[in-house]
């Protein structure tokens, strides 16, 4: 199954709507290093919805132990300072989709270790990036409709 992984995100609605993706498309969810928030916040949980028991998210200090634990060259990396096309790349069934925090993006050192897995959602020139729940969404359903939705109605 393809996952979700969110870098040290801090809008706790941004984590509540992406969570509420995963929920329905049945993506896990893996939330790493620091959060800008609590997770047992109200905003977290209003986003979220009432799903949050058929979620299955977990939290981890560091991407390694992911890219270690599942094997790196399933993870890509999203990000507005590569040079691919989300939608030029094949992803594996298994794939995790890495996008990180909404003030800085992922860090400049991990693109760069990861050129052919690193990917951005086009958008007009002068403008920083989409917003992180609308990027998740934009790439998990690019994802999962590459599987023909693994089943989904």
């Amino acid at each position: 199954m393809i996952s979700i992984v969110l870098v040290e995100p801090e809008i706790p609605e941004n984590t509540g709507n992406i969570s509420r993706t995963c929920a329905c498309t049945g993506m896990p969810l893996y939330l790493v290093g620091k959060l800008g928030f609590e997770i047992t916040e109200s905003r977290v949980k209003r986003a979220g919805l009432d799903y949050w028991d058929k979620l299955h998210i977990e939290r981890v200090d560091r991407i390694e132990e992911l890219t270690s634990r599942f094997g790196a060259d399933k993870f890509f990396y999203f990000s507005s300072k590569a040079t691919r096309s989300y939608s030029d790349v094949s992803y594996p069934s298994d794939a995790f989709l890495v996008f990180g925090k909404e003030t800085k993006g992922l860090p400049p050192e991990l693109i760069a270790a990861n050129p052919t897995r690193a990917v951005r959602i086009p958008m007009r020139p002068l403008l920083r990036c989409l917003n992180l729940s609308n990027s998740v969404a934009i790439a998990a359903y690019e994802a999962l409709r590459q599987h023909d939705f693994f089943g989904m109605k």
